[in-house]
């Protein structure tokens, strides 16, 4: 069985991450059902302003800079099923999938991200892989507008150019991929508006089974942040984020169970929560390298025709 962090013991994990961060939650508990827990005194939280983008605005880029011909139109009122996120490259609608490159800077373990969703919100917001250009869009599930059950506390999205193949089973963990990009959590202390094409440095992965399927998190830290220079291995990562790594594997580990996040900590779980493989290690700076590559050969072949696209877009 694998071992993980009970839910007394996460609650010291949390807190510390959280305080690491400078960014706390805008509310702890559930949506619905879940009394909130108050932030601490002088906490900051994402505005509500960065849920809405505002209409072909120019992109914020990280510390190397990508095109500034990047921009973004918002289309649909938010929230609503009809509401996307489109991407131009001077003046054209381009795909933030098949058109940004995946490295920014391989040599440094650089990777461009698309923000999909800003950090303290709930929306479970994503690149539509199977709409003609890819916009970003709220997910749906059973014919409602999906939401996370408690917020996510750091900016998440994905790598443009990889994908994770359902077809392919990995030689050790004897999982299949889940037909996306791959995921990256980027663990700054700023929240990253929706639609932002940034640069992340990838400094670690955790292996999650999602329903057995083989979901790759991708950690890093925006090269924004006053903290990236110093970030370059996961130990790094856990001394300038203290206990962000094992509240990330947490929180991914039981945010679809049945149990509540309540006070800090998750209680009453029984059933449907996530696994890890690599005996839940955070793999180092160069695994996450090859976890890439691998994700882009992938999505090369994808590409190629040399696998079924089975209704994804292309272009």
């Amino acid at each position: 069985m694998v071992a993980r962090l009970t839910s007394a013991a996460l609650l010291p994990v949390l807190a510390t991450a959280y305080i690491s961060s400078g960014v706390a939650p805008a509310s702890f508990g559930m949506r619905r059902g879940i009394q909130s827990v108050s932030r601490p005194s002088g906490f900051a939280s994402a505005s509500s302003s960065l849920l809405p983008l505002a209409s072909r605005r120019p992109i914020a880029r990280g510390a190397v800079s990508l095109r500034s011909a990047y921009t973004t139109t918002e289309k649909g009122s938010f929230p609503s099923e009809e509401y996307r996120v489109f991407f131009q490259e001077d003046g054209k609608t381009i795909s933030p999938w098949h058109d940004v490159p995946t490295w920014a800077d391989k040599k440094n373990g650089v990777v461009n991200a698309i923000i999909e969703i800003t950090k303290d919100t709930r929306p479970k917001m994503e690149v539509a892989t199977k709409e003609e250009s890819n916009p970003i869009k709220q997910d749906m599930k059973k014919g409602k507008l999906r939401d996370y059950p408690l917020d996510i506390f750091w900016n998440y999205g994905m790598i443009p150019k990889t994908w994770e193949n359902p077809k392919a089973e990995h030689p050790e963990m004897k999982a299949f991929g889940d037909n996306d990009p791959v995921d990256i959590v980027e663990i700054g202390s700023k929240a990253i508006a929706r639609g932002t094409i940034c640069e992340i440095k990838a400094v670690g992965t955790l292996a999650m089974i999602d329903e057995g399927e083989l979901d790759w998190k991708v950690i890093g830290v925006a090269m924004s942040d006053p903290k990236a220079k110093d970030v370059n291995s996961v130990a790094d990562l856990e001394k300038a984020f203290p206990g962000q790594i094992d509240a990330i594997r947490e929180w991914f580990r039981n945010y679809k169970s049945d149990g509540k996040f309540e006070g800090g900590k998750w209680v009453g779980i029984t059933e449907g929560q996530n696994s890890f493989g690599l005996k839940e290690e955070c793999k180092d700076m160069k695994y996450t390298a090859e976890v890439i590559d691998e994700t882009a050969e992938q999505y090369e072949q994808l590409m190629a025709g040399k696998v079924d696209a089975d209704g994804l877009s292309l272009k």
